[in-house]
């Protein structure tokens, strides 16, 4: 046995100038990993920091002032995070609730709506994903409110990212990041919460409370394994807000400084030829509607703010469009133009930009909405005769989903013919349909039939939605 490993051994023996020859043969080489003069200063601020060490506390503070500020002072990225933030979250999710009786549905449903209502769940979820774009990060607590008009009186208080902090420096340990407690297993313990926001005027207090993970909410993007809190979602474009900004004042300014010089002197002659003296940079004051004369050998000319007005349109539009690039967001929804657009073009860009709306929303379900509805349904079942007696004995199964506002078609009546074809055919069914836009199929077939049913006791004639006639699925490939 060990002749035989010897001899594999040997016969992997080279010699040093063959070993040299398969050294230069494997070695690799990417030219992005060579630095030279001319790309110094561009790779100059790269690094090999861990992602909790990239995001710092301080280097997320920087961010979240920065973007602040941005979004407070540009009307485009006050736009771009409101609109974001609209068209995921919308008017609200709704419940449907998923057990086997639908009485127990409908109540579920009910009672979870009356709640969302009175608490504010779609405002406070709108202004939840602005601090994603903004401050990288949101959270809820979960608090007691005993004012509530409703039986369940759990309530959600936001809490900005400045107060989710550790003051401490004693507090920190290797299973903690700023702010956040983490066991063994890299799930959240406890969270650390200053009893007033660093930003006021009246700070002086560093004492924080300890939250148990159970009762926070946290929501962020991780762009990075082990990243534990947020970065604002228009880092990227923060620079490019900045220039937006500069090249709109050296347009004004050019426009301005051409208005506020009505002419300038200026002759052909000669250094020393025949011309009346001027005073160098003198003013004149020219009256409206009159006649002026110029002194011998003099004439006059007016300044024209050429430049930069002549490329500012083309200009802008680029730098909007990278702008929402790293929102994923066209750029006629960026700017809130579509007059270059087609119907084609315009379907297009959206495909991406819904998708991602689709992304954020099935994150902010899993993370946000299922551990609050965990949260209200534990609640629910302990107040004696709110809710039916066998949801206590589903232990901490409820099942469940939710919907959200449709997106609007551009044609909907070429809509209308595809959804026609796609129910004859079969590829899709009323539920999923109606799932598109945020409604709840049993919902709207109860309330159909009810009108329908009212209709026949007026005396009124019932028109029956029949679903692939002839006439109504005939179409051209140009109407899909």
């Amino acid at each position: 046995m060990l002749g035989w490993v010897r001899n594999l051994v040997s016969s992997f023996r080279l010699g040093d100038e063959r070993r040299g020859l398969l050294t230069k043969m494997l070695r690799g080489r990417f030219d992005s990993a060579v630095t030279t003069g001319g790309n110094y200063r561009h790779w100059a601020n790269s690094d090999g920091l861990s992602a909790d060490a990239a995001a710092s506390p301080e280097v997320r503070r920087i961010l979240r002032n920065r973007c602040r500020y941005e979004v407070a002072n540009n009307s485009y990225a006050r736009g771009i995070i409101s609109t974001l933030a609209n068209d995921i979250v919308g008017t609200g999710p709704r419940l449907q609730f998923l057990a086997e009786a639908d009485e127990i549905n409908r109540l579920i449903e009910k009672e979870f709506s009356k709640w969302a209502k009175a608490v504010g769940l779609a405002e406070k979820l709108r202004t939840l994903r602005m601090c994603l774009g903004e401050d990288g990060e949101g959270f809820f607590v979960l608090a007691n409110n005993a004012e509530l008009k409703t039986k369940v009186k759990l309530d959600l208080r936001l809490i900005e990212a400045d107060q989710v902090a550790t003051p401490s420096l004693e507090t920190l340990g290797p299973l903690s990041v700023d702010g956040i407690v983490f066991d063994k297993y890299g799930n959240p313990k406890e969270y650390h919460v200053l009893k007033s926001h660093p930003g006021d005027v009246d700070f002086f207090d560093l004492e924080y409370e300890r939250i148990d993970a159970k009762f926070m909410v946290h929501l962020f993007k991780a762009d990075r394994p082990g990243q534990s809190r947020g970065v604002p979602e228009i880092t990227p474009a923060l620079p490019l807000f900045a220039q937006l900004r500069r090249y709109t004042l050296a347009v004004l300014g050019a426009a301005e400084t051409a208005a506020d010089f009505a002419g300038i002197l200026y002759t052909d002659a000669p250094a020393n030829g025949e011309a009346d003296e001027v005073e160098a940079m003198d003013t004149i004051e020219l009256e409206a509607r009159s006649l002026l004369t110029m002194p011998s050998g003099w004439k006059m000319g007016q300044v024209k703010a050429e430049q930069p007005a002549t490329t500012y349109a083309e200009f802008k539009h680029e730098l909007l469009n990278e702008i929402a690039r790293c929102l994923n967001m066209p750029f006629n929804v960026a700017a809130g133009n579509s007059s270059g657009y087609n119907y084609a073009s315009g379907r297009l860009d959206h495909q991406v930009y819904f998708k991602s709306i689709r992304i954020g929303q099935a994150h902010i379900e899993n993370v946000v909405l299922d551990k609050i509805f965990d949260a209200w349904m534990q609640e629910a079942i302990l107040i004696e005769g709110y809710l039916p007696q066998e949801l206590r004995m589903n232990g901490a199964e409820w099942p469940h989903q939710w919907f959200w506002d449709g997106q609007e078609h551009v044609d909907p009546a070429k809509e209308a013919k595809a959804q026609a074809m796609r129910l004859a055919s079969m590829t899709t069914n009323l539920a999923g349909e109606y799932a598109k836009h945020g409604k709840d199929w049993e919902t709207e077939l109860r309330q159909i039939a009810k009108e329908q049913k009212l209709m026949v006791e007026l005396g009124l004639s019932v028109v029956a939605a029949t679903v692939g006639r002839e006439e109504e699925t005939k179409f051209n490939e140009s109407d899909i």
